[in-house]
Formats: C-alpha cells, structure tokens, sequence
C-alpha cells in the first residue's frame, strides 16, 4: 500500500488518509489527481491544491446572481465547457425551486452538430450535485427536440452518492427535465417575437432537430407556434413563415392550413394538387424536410384550423374561398355529346392501365396538367412513399388516376376517341401520361418502355408537324 502524505497537518479542520491499491498506482500521479478533480470538483467553492497549485480556478458561473454576469462571462463559460470558439445564439440561465430545486445554465450554438442524426443520440446536460459532478451528458435531462442544447443542470435534492442505475429511474430527474423543456420554449417564443432574425438564424441551425416535437403532446401547442415552413408566399427558398403568419394571410372562407410535401421549392411549385389551389391565391406551404409531414400528421390542426394535404383537399372548401386575381379561363364546356365521349376516354384509359391505377376520374382540381395521381384518403403520396422505402418495398403503387377534362392534350385526345375508339395513340399517350405522373411524384417504373412510348409519340408529333408547316 501507498498513502499520500500532506508536506504538514493542518492547522484546523479534518485530515483524510488515503490508501490505493498497487494496481492504482496512477491516483498517486499529480497529473492524474489534477485531471479527476477538474473533471469532478472544478466547481467547488472551497480551492483544492496540489503540489502547492489551485486547481479548481473556475467558478461556478450559474450560482452567480444573472444580473451581475456579463455575456462576456457567459460566452468564456461556455467556451471552456464546450470547447467551441464562438459565442452561444442563446443563453438561458434559471433557478427553481419548485417542484424541484435546481439551478440550470444552458448555451444553444450558433451551428448544428447533428451530423447525419447523430445529435439526437449523443444529447445531454452535465448533472451536478452542490456543484460536484455527477454524470456527464445525462440524456434523461434533455428530450430529443431539444437535442441542440449544452450546458449544466445543478440540484440540492439529490444525494452525492446517487448512482447511474438510480438515476435512470430518478423522478426528480424527469421534473426537472419538464421544467426546463418549458424554460427553453420560453426563451424561444420571447426571441421569436422580439429578435426575428436571431430566431430565423436559430431555426436554421437547429430547427430540423426541434421539429421532432410534435411527438410532445404536452407542449404541442407551443412547439406548433415555433414551427418555420417555406411557403407560396415566401420570395425563394430561404424564406421561412410560422402557421399564425399564415393564418393571418388566410383568404376570405378559408377555413384550412395547405401543405404540400416535396424534395424542393421547385418541385413543390410544379405540384399539380396546387393548381386550383393557386387559382384562388391560397397560399400553400411547402414542406422541403421529411420530418415536416411527420410533424403536421401529429399536430392535426393548429389554433382550431386543419392542417391538410393539398392532394386532400376539399375541391368544395377550396370553391368557398374569395376569388383570386389569376383566375384563369376555362374553355368551351362540353356539350351532351362531348360528355359521353368523356366518359367513354375515361374508360379507356382504365381499360388500357388496367391494375396501374385504382381509378380513373375526372378531376375537379386540375388546371394546368392534364393529369396527375392521387390518394383520395388515408396518407399522402410522399409519406407513402416514405413508409414503402422504409419497408424496402419496390415498384409504384397503383392510385387513382385524374384527367383535366379542359386540358389541350385532353381535348385533342377526346376527339381521337370519338373518331376512332380503338386508335393506339390513345392508349399509348395514356401509358405515357401515367408514367410522367408517376415520375412527378418520384417513380420510375420501367424506365425503358417510358422512354419506348416516348420516342413513338415523338415520332408522329414530328411528322405532323412538318406535314403542317409543309417542309
């Protein structure tokens, strides 16, 4: 056995002897005894010293009071328990003392590190005891959407000697998670409403991680009012806009909230559920990120206002809706004879689709395609096609399938029909419309036959057009 000896007893006070095992010769290196105490005591009021040297010279910034801390103190603090150069976005420093009593001094950063999900999986707040820490990076402090947090949470009500296994089913532990879950909401939805740029500037870094609250029942309200959407409204991508902004846009009639799912603005825009959506000026969000979609199944509806899919929207609660500027003209309509020659396309393209679709109608939303796909109930196509990559199923799924009655390309085939119900450029032009509606929504069937009816259509619009322009 080993002791360390003191170089002279003190003067007052207690003296602890301390043996170690041979094996444990390193506690008795000054290097090691320094690294232990400022991991665990660097906190401590009372100064530690070895080999003559104050080791533990950091105070315990969050026992301060915070009007006497200055944000120079805040950002060298959480420098040194980070390790990141730049400042905190945000700071957030509380003291409660009910129901539980503890003092919490939390740092949100200017930049993710939620590298390919990972943050979720490391989160976590260091937990001290009377300023002696316990555990670092304890998970059950923090919830997943709130995963971007760093810093420290210090209570009075556990024992120093709580053990990891206690504390992962420690009561105190979940109080005192809840409490600051609704502090960070807080300090949220007061630099939401005072700085919008710091909050825009904060919804970027980590608003993908905070949009996993949906699965927050309790504070889903809340986690709803701080939800960033690009939109129709927005002037490009980087725009963003909270559901009260676009309540307070809503047109005249309008009783719901519209989304639309997909990979980019882009893409979004050329949606073809957002066709008589836009006809009317209602403005429709755009959800660009997965978890979006997932968060407005959770929420439901917001503020008493149905969140809904454009591709579920009522063509009825749609026509109730204030006119828009860009109402565009619709043609001729169909006499009687036109009519039944409609419904007689209609079942052609059934009969030549065959078991590719569920159905074939005509589409009440459609104003500038001349088809499209979609799931009259249940989920919408891109979380279907979410869950079908999720379960590694292959192939499209069959939809129903909807024509624009007032379509060109529509028209000229309806009269193909009526001169010949068997002619093949209808049942070739159908295949070939079903698949760029399947291509629209990210499916790509048998891209060799596409491309096969693709190059027939081709064809003969080449050869008709230079027979109409005589060359």
């Amino acid at each position: 056995m080993q002791a360390i000896s003191p170089d002279q007893a003190p003067e007052r006070g207690t003296r602890i002897e301390i043996t170690v095992k041979e094996d444990a010769d390193e506690f008795l290196d000054s290097e090691q005894l320094k690294s232990v105490i400022k991991t665990h005591s660097s906190f401590i009021s009372f100064p530690i010293s070895v080999d003559g040297e104050t080791v533990n010279t950091i105070p315990a910034l969050w026992r301060e009071p915070k009007f006497s801390i200055k944000p120079e103190q805040y950002k060298e603090f959480y420098n040194f328990l980070t390790f990141d150069s730049d400042e905190p976005l945000i700071t957030v420093h509380v003291s409660v003392d009910a129901p539980v009593q503890f003092t919490a001094l939390l740092f949100i950063p200017k930049q993710s590190r939620d590298f390919f999900g990972s943050m979720r999986e490391e989160r976590g707040l260091d937990l001290y005891v009377r300023r002696v820490l316990i555990m670092r990076s304890n998970k059950d402090l923090v919830p997943e959407h709130l995963a971007f947090l760093r810093g420290l949470v210090d209570t009075e009500d556990l024992p120093l000697n709580v053990s990891r296994e206690s504390l992962q089913e420690n009561v105190l532990l979940r109080k005192i998670a809840s409490t600051v879950t609704k502090q960070v909401l807080s300090e949220l939805e007061k630099t939401a409403s005072q700085d919008k740029d710091k909050y825009e500037e904060f919804w970027r870094a980590h608003g993908r991680v905070l949009t996993l609250g949906y699965g927050d029942f309790a504070n889903r309200e809340r986690i709803g009012a701080l939800l960033r959407f690009n939109s129709s409204w927005c002037e490009d991508a980087k725009g963003l806009t909270s559901l009260d902004d676009y309540i307070s846009r809503m047109k005249p009639g309008q009783k719901d909230i519209y989304f639309v799912s997909a990979p980019s603005r882009e893409a979004a825009a050329m949606s073809p559920h957002l066709e008589f959506l836009r006809q009317r000026s209602i403005e429709v969000l755009y959800l660009l990120d997965p978890v979006e979609e997932f968060a407005m199944d959770a929420l439901g509806e917001y503020k008493e206002h149905k969140l809904v899919s454009a591709e579920h929207a009522d063509p009825d609660a749609v026509e109730a809706v204030q006119e828009g500027e860009d109402k565009k003209e619709k043609p001729k309509e169909l006499d009687d004879e036109g009519k039944a020659a409609l419904d007689s396309l209609v079942a052609r393209f059934k009969e030549v689709l065959g078991n590719k679709v569920t159905d074939v109608r005509v589409s009440q939303r459609l104003t500038d395609s001349p088809c499209c796909l979609a799931n009259p109930e249940g989920m919408t196509s891109s979380m279907e096609r979410l869950m079908r990559m999720a379960g590694k199923e292959q192939g499209a799924p069959a939809k129903a399938m909807e024509l624009n009655p007032d379509h060109p390309l529509i028209r000229t085939l309806l009269r193909v029909h009526q001169a010949d119900p068997e002619d093949p450029h209808v049942a070739r032009n159908a295949e070939l419309m079903h698949d760029a509606a399947l291509l629209q929504e990210g499916y790509v069937a048998d891209p060799h036959k596409t491309v096969e009816r693709l190059n027939q259509v081709l064809e003969q619009a080449g050869a008709w057009y230079a027979e109409i322009k005589k060359v």
